[in-house]
Order: C-alpha cells, then structure tokens, then sequence
C-alpha cells in the first residue's frame, strides 16, 4: 500500500511541475506590441507581462523582381 502512494504522489508532482513549466514557457514567450510613443520605426515584444525590449526595424530588401520591373520601366519612359 505504500508504494502505490508513493507512485500517485510523484505522479502528481510530476504533472504539476509539468503544469508550471507549460505556463512559464508560455508566460515567457515575447509577444509583439505596438509602441506609441517611439512610432512605427521601432519594433517592441513583451515578456511575461514585465519586460519590454525595443529595437529599430530592419529595412526589408527589395526583391530583384521588383527591382528589375522599374528598371525596365524607366528605360522604356526615359
């Protein structure tokens, strides 16, 4: 009798440290925010509620595709 209460007692530890992990992790998880005081040019994520990080957005590259389009248009109207 004592060993199966022993085994349901570490199964149920073991489930609520599961439990607690699965709610840190998804706690912790930065999620996006939108800053009104920096503007569009910044980038923000929030941590579990506390900490907030911002960082200058990356200018995104133009595809070659693109590129290649205008280029082709500014040669046929100049």
């Amino acid at each position: 009798m004592i060993f199966f209460r022993l085994s349901l007692k570490a199964l149920a530890i073991t489930a609520a440290a599961v439990a607690v992990t699965g709610a840190v992790l998804l706690l912790a998880r930065p999620q996006p925010i939108e800053s009104t005081v920096l503007g569009a040019a910044w980038e923000c994520t929030q941590t579990a509620f506390i900490l907030t990080s911002c960082a200058p957005r990356r200018q995104q590259a133009i595809p070659a595709v693109e590129t290649s389009r205008k280029e082709a248009l500014r040669a046929t109207r100049g």
